[in-house]
């Protein structure tokens, strides 16, 4: 298998800075420093190698070569489908379906989307590790954030961290919603009775979601309203204890209270993903095309608006 080593070029643009600081404040981690040093990576300036110590002087050209990746152990890679939204050399950005797992778990091992990146990798002749960014519940649909390697990863969690990655969701839920935009902000912990289910509780951690109801409507006398979800937090089923917690669960969402009737999964789509790419810094806004289960319960919408 083929080489792929990430690289990384700049030029300095002012004068007596370490080179250990320059580096940092390209948004290198300690980690990737250490894994440089010791794992088979260099460190260049104009050409030649340096340590982290060296004192840079305008116009100097530094190259970071980061070490290849080992392949995740234990994650098996299998061939498969999936949409592709984007792709460069840094970020894989795809779209899931509903009912697909995005990472292995010990019942469910293989036949998640991780598997299914693990092999497109491998045929495309990378030894990357699997970093997803953002997850999807298993009945969740929409898109899904991948990093094709650890430093896109790592900038990818810091804007995370910091709120810089945009997530919009559309639902399907229960009832006629009164506002017609709110915000939400109750904080989520886990239920004390399940290891999967979570709750409201004060002792849990902050989370906030944005709400926007796009329309109500009525099918066979069931209320129900399509509304728009933007995350600034990311909790386990944030969005799914948020609309249970004000009475309008999701529809198909029977672990909080939504009724299987019209769909048997949780009626939620990661529908947009907005960000400044962390290397070209340009801005990238994806969909994910809306989902068939969902779109035969909204297309009732336009002769029963209420």
């Amino acid at each position: 298998m083929k080489s792929h080593a990430l690289k990384l070029t700049f030029e300095m643009k002012e004068s007596s800075i370490l080179l250990r600081d320059a580096i940092r404040q390209y948004g290198i981690s300690k980690k990737a420093l250490t894994s440089i040093k010791y794992e088979g990576g260099l460190i260049l300036v104009n050409g030649e190698e340096k340590t982290v110590r060296h004192t840079l002087q305008i116009g100097d050209i530094v190259t970071i070569i980061f070490p290849d990746e080992k392949k995740s152990e234990g994650l098996v890679a299998q061939k498969g489908v999936f949409p592709i939204l984007f792709e460069d050399d840094h970020l894989l950005m795809l779209t899931k379906e509903a009912g697909l797992s995005t990472i292995p778990s010990r019942e469910h091992p293989n036949g998640t989307i991780a598997n299914l990146i693990a092999g497109y990798l491998e045929e495309n002749g990378l030894t990357s590790t699997v970093h997803i960014v953002t997850r999807l519940d298993k009945d969740t649909s929409g898109i899904i954030c991948v990093a094709k390697h650890r430093h896109a990863h790592h900038l990818l969690s810091e804007m995370q961290k910091s709120n810089d990655i945009s997530r919009t969701y559309e639902a399907i839920v229960h009832g006629h919603v009164e506002k017609d935009k709110f915000m939400i902000d109750a904080p989520i912990g886990r239920k004390d009775s399940s290891i999967i289910e979570r709750m409201i509780s004060p002792e849990g951690k902050f989370a906030k979601t944005s709400v926007e109801v796009l329309n109500r409507f009525t099918i066979s006398g069931e209320e129900l309203s399509h509304v728009k979800l933007n995350l600034h937090t990311g909790r386990t089923h944030q969005i799914r204890v948020h609309m249970m917690s004000i009475g309008h669960p999701l529809i198909g969402d029977d672990l909080y209270g939504g009724s299987l009737t019209l769909i048997e999964r949780q009626a939620l789509h990661a529908k947009e993903l907005t960000l400044i790419h962390p290397f070209t810094k340009e801005p990238l806004k994806l969909e994910a095309p809306f989902p068939r289960d969902m779109t035969e319960i909204i297309r009732f919408i336009p002769t029963n608006r209420t």
